[in-house]
């Protein structure tokens, strides 16, 4: 009887992505078990996977694991990137339920109590989100207001502030193993398949030890590829820009044409107008161009069927 109720016991994995946080593993790893330690019903493991770290943090890490074999360590053969390595830690996961938190501590490992009393409730997806962030106001205010934009034109309704902060059911998780996304945006794809999220709010602090890996070109990537992979409205705002734009110069072309006839003498032509209209044609041309690009470039990922990531080394599996 006491084998079959120890089969009984539900796994919850936790994972976490790292690069270059040897100030912050080891206060992640004892907050996320002392989460443990209040869930005695549960059997549990952390996955944390290493984007080739330069610093010592996989030194510390294997010490942790030593100690603690639920520690399971992935450590990829280079940086993959702020998207795949998180992704392909998400799918090593065998749990029942699967809890994503940054390794940064910005997600706090106390929160996900919550997210897993309301998984229990049968909730498939939970969400942390941070209406209100200690980040730079600015900073914070760009990015409300490219949520709201991305909700407004995507094909689905996405959860607004939310960071992937959260826990998934493993049905959920499977269904996006299947999808088969080499480079997915998950907080879309996640609403992508119609299951009720339950949201949670809280204040995301600072970050208290290291630097934050995210920079602009790291941003400008998640917010195109949200917007590329969830709606078709800028690939069809720019055809329908593009038809009255070149309308609208149709016919100014015919007024100038016509003005000059009837006044072939005092109407002027110039080359202002022709210089502006050249550039204003251009940069639309050039910015369309750019904006189909982004829609290529994603279907070029999908098709070059690369591994998600490579693996240097496994601990604890």
């Amino acid at each position: 009887m006491a084998d079959v109720e120890v089969n009984q016991r539900k796994l919850i994995s936790f994972v976490s992505p790292c690069y270059n946080e040897e100030g912050n593993v080891d206060e992640l790893y004892n907050r996320i078990v002392a989460v443990w330690q209040q869930l005695p019903e549960y059997d549990f493991e952390l996955i944390i996977i290493d984007n080739a770290s330069v610093d010592s943090t996989v030194l510390r890490l294997k010490a942790l694991a030593k100690m603690d074999s639920r520690l399971k360590i992935i450590v990829n053969t280079r940086n993959f990137g702020h998207i795949r390595s998180p992704y392909w830690g998400m799918l090593q996961a065998r749990g029942d339920a699967i809890v994503y938190l940054a390794s940064d501590l910005q997600d706090p490992p106390e929160h996900t109590l919550e997210f897993i009393r309301q998984w229990e409730k049968c909730y498939k997806i939970v969400l942390g989100v941070k209406p209100v962030s200690q980040e730079n106001r600015l900073f914070s205010s760009m990015r409300k207001f490219y949520y709201r934009t991305l909700n407004r034109i995507s094909d689905i309704s996405l959860i607004n502030n939310a960071t992937g902060f959260g826990i998934y059911d493993r049905i959920v998780i499977e269904h996006v193993r299947h999808i088969a996304d080499p480079y997915p945006y998950f907080r879309g794809l996640i609403c992508e398949l119609g299951y009720d999220i339950k949201t949670i709010e809280f204040e995301q602090p600072r970050r208290s030890r290291g630097f934050s890996k995210n920079n602009i070109y790291t941003l400008y990537d998640i917010a195109m590829l949200g917007v590329v992979s969830h709606s078709r409205v800028p690939i069809r705002l720019a055809a329908a820009l593009g038809f009255f734009t070149g309308l609208g110069s149709i016919v100014i072309a015919i007024v100038y044409l016509i003005l000059k006839l009837i006044y072939w003498h005092s109407f002027p032509m110039g080359i202002a107008p022709l210089v502006i209209g050249m550039f204003f044609m251009f940069g639309i041309i050039l910015a369309f161009i750019g904006l189909l690009g982004e829609y290529i470039g994603s279907i070029h990922t999908y098709l070059q069927n690369r591994p998600v990531v490579v693996e240097k080394e496994r601990i604890n599996f």
